[in-house]
C-alpha cells in the first residue's frame, strides 16, 4: 500500500488544528509574532496541503505592534457547524489587545471576520465544541490562582454562536492526568459513541509533551482521566530518536470512518537541537473502550504510515524559486509583526521585490522591512539576488537566518559594495567575515547540512565562493534561543536606525531541498 511521509507540514507550523467540512479538510497552525496570522491549508486526503492564505490578514484584524519574540497568536481552533467555519485563538503580549477571540467565515478562502474579543473568557488554548444536542461549547486552558507553577486547569461555558458569546455557568473539567503534572493545554471535546472525549496536551510543548484523555458522561462531567495515560508521549524514548516533544493533538473524522489525529513533534538534528521549530505531523487514531489509540500496533510517531482510505489529491506545486512576477507575495511570505506602513513592492519594478530603506532593525521588536518564509528542511539552499545602491555607511541589503531579535545570522551587501556576514548570539554581534564584490547585481546565498551552515556570494557572472568560515546552526535552536519558534529565512533592508530615501530590489529567491 501507498505510503506518506511525516510531517505533513514541515517547519514552523505548530499546535496544528484540523476540521472538515464534506469532502475538504482545513487545517490551522500558531504564527505567534508573524503576520499576516494563523495560515488556513485545505486538503482533500489529509495528506496533501495547499495554502488557502490567511485567517488574519489585515491589519485590523492582529495588532502584533510591539510583542516580544514568541508572543502573539497561540494554539487556534478551527471548526464548521451550519455552514460556518469558527477559529478561536489567543493573542499573548498584545500591546494593544490581548486575550481570547472568535472570527468566522462561510468560505475559508475568503475573508474572515473582524475578531470578536471575549474578556469573559479566561486563559489560553480555546476551542470550540458543537454538540448533536444544538449547543456549542467553549474550552480553554487557565493557570490554576495560587497553584504552583505551570499548574493548569481546563475549564468549560456554553458558547453562543449567534452572538458570539460565552453564556451561562462555568464548569471546571479537569485538572490533568499525572500527579503534579505541569501544562495542562490544548483542550479539545468530541462525542464519539455518546460519551464525550477531553482531548489535551500536557508536559509542556518540548521534550516532556504529551498526549492525555479523560471521558465523561455528560459534557459538563465528571471526567474521569484514561488509565491509559498518556495515551502518546515520546519522552520515554529519548532525545536521540529522530522525533520528539510528541504532543497538542486534534482528531477528525473522515467521511469513510476513519480517524487520525494531526499533532505537533520536532525532528531533532546534530543532537537535541531543532532549527525547524514544531511541525505538524499526521498518525492514524483507532478507538477501542471508548477511547483514542494513537498509533495503532507501535504507540509512537512513525516517519511513515499508509495513506488514509481516501482518494488521491496532490495539488500543483510551486517551483523552488520566486521571480516575484506575480501581483501579490505568495502565501509563505510573513512579515515580522504587523506593519504600520507599507514598505514592500512588487510593481514599481516588475519581476522584482522592492524593499524600502527604513530605521527600524531585526534587533529590535519593530516592524522591519523584511519578509520571510520558514526553513522546511535540515539540509537546504536559499539564495537571493538583490541590486543595491545605499545611500549611506549605515544602510544594508541581504539575506538574514531569523530564529528571533537576539539570534540571527545576517548576510548583507552595504553601500560600499561590501557583503559582510554577522552572527547575532544572545543580544552581541560577531563578524563571521567580509568581502567585497563589483558593480551590478549580487547574489547571496546560505546552505545548511545538518548544522553545519556556511555563507556564499557571488558578483554578476562570478561563481559562487565561501564567505568567511562554517558556522554552528545551533545558536538558530530553540535551544539556544528559547521561545517557541523554528527558523525563518528572510530577505532584509535597513538604515540601521537611521532613515533613508533608498531601496532594494530583490530579482529572485529560491529555496530548495538538499536532502534528495
Amino acid at each position: 500500500m501507498a505510503q506518506f511521509e511525516n510531517p505533513v507540514l514541515p517547519g514552523s507550523h505548530p499546535d496544528p488544528s484540523v476540521c472538515r467540512a464534506g469532502s475538504d479538510y482545513y487545517l490551522v497552525t500558531s504564527t505567534f509574532e508573524y503576520f499576516p496570522g494563523l495560515p488556513i491549508y485545505h486538503s482533500r486526503d489529509l495528506v496533501h496541503w495547499r495554502p488557502l492564505g490567511h485567517v488574519l490578514d489585515r491589519p485590523s484584524q492582529l495588532p502584533l505592534q510591539g510583542v516580544p519574540a514568541s508572543s502573539g497568536l497561540y494554539a487556534p481552533t478551527i471548526r464548521h457547524h451550519d455552514g460556518v467555519f469558527y477559529v478561536v485563538c489567543t493573542l499573548v503580549g498584545g500591546t494593544a489587545k490581548s486575550g481570547n477571540f472568535v472570527v468566522t467565515a462561510t468560505d475559508p478562502a475568503g475573508e474572515w471576520s473582524e475578531p470578536r474579543w471575549l474578556p469573559e473568557a479566561d486563559g489560553f488554548d480555546p476551542s470550540l465544541f458543537f454538540d448533536d444536542t444544538g449547543r456549542a461549547w467553549w474550552t480553554a486552558t487557565r493557570e490554576v490562582p495560587g497553584g504552583r507553577p505551570g499548574q493548569t486547569e481546563v475549564y468549560l461555558r456554553e458558547f453562543d454562536p449567534e452572538r458570539l458569546e460565552l453564556v451561562g455557568d462555568e464548569h471546571v473539567l479537569w485538572t490533568g492526568a499525572l500527579r503534579d503534572s505541569v501544562w495542562l493545554e490544548a483542550p479539545h471535546v468530541y462525542k464519539v459513541d455518546g460519551r464525550y472525549v477531553l482531548l489535551c496536551a500536557e508536559g509542556g510543548t518540548d521534550f516532556e509533551h504529551s498526549v492525555v484523555v479523560a471521558t465523561a458522561d455528560e459534557v459538563t462531567g465528571p471526567y474521569r482521566g484514561s488509565p491509559l495515560n498518556p495515551l502518546l508521549t515520546h519522552r520515554h524514548l529519548g532525545r536521540d530518536h529522530p522525533i520528539a516533544a510528541v504532543g497538542h493533538a486534534d482528531l477528525v473524522r473522515t467521511q469513510d470512518d476513519q480517524w487520525f489525529a494531526v499533532l505537533l513533534a520536532t525532528r531533532p538534528y546534530g543532537g537535541y537541537f531543532y532549527n525547524l521549530g514544531r511541525e505538524t505531523f499526521l498518525v492514524p487514531v483507532s478507538w477501542e473502550a471508548g477511547g483514542p489509540v494513537f498509533s495503532p500496533g507501535t504507540g509512537r510517531v512513525e516517519a511513515r504510515y499508509d495513506v488514509p482510505r481516501l482518494p488521491a489529491h496532490p495539488w500543483p506545486q510551486a517551483g523552488p524559486t520566486d521571480d516575484f512576477d506575480a501581483p501579490v507575495l505568495g502565501p509563505e511570505w510573513s512579515f515580522l509583526r504587523t506593519p504600520d506602513e507599507v514598505f514592500w513592492s512588487l510593481t514599481d519594478r516588475p519581476g522584482h521585490l522592492r524593499l524600502a530603506v527604513r530605521p527600524e532593525s531585526i534587533n529590535d521588536l519593530v516592524t522591519p522591512s523584511l519578509v520571510v518564509r520558514r526553513q522546511q528542511h535540515r539540509d537546504f539552499h536559499a539564495s537571493c539576488e538583490v541590486e543595491f545602491e545605499g545611500a549611506g555607511p549605515t544602510e544594508w541589503a541581504g539575506l538574514v537566518l531569523l530564529q528571533n531579535n537576539d539570534h540571527h545570522v545576517r548576510l548583507l551587501l552595504g553601500a560600499g559594495r561590501e557583503v559582510t556576514l554577522v552572527r547575532r548570539a544572545g543580544g552581541r554581534d560577531e563578524l563571521l567575515g567580509t568581502a567585497r564584490l563589483p558593480e551590478g547585481p549580487v547574489r547571496l546565498c546560505f546552505e545548511a547540512v545538518g548544522q553545519e551552515c556556511r555563507a556564499l556570494v557571488a558578483g554578476t557572472g562570478q561563481e559562487w565562493r565561501p564567505l568567511g568560515e562554517p558556522f554552528d546552526g545551533r545558536v538558530l535552536s530553540t535551544q539556544a534561543a528559547g521561545g517557541f519558534t523554528g527558523v525563518h529565512i528572510g530577505l532584509y533592508v535597513t538604515g540601521d536606525c537611521a532613515p533613508g530615501t533608498s531601496w532594494a530590489d530583490f530579482g529572485s529567491f529560491t529555496y530548495r531541498s538538499l536532502e534528495d
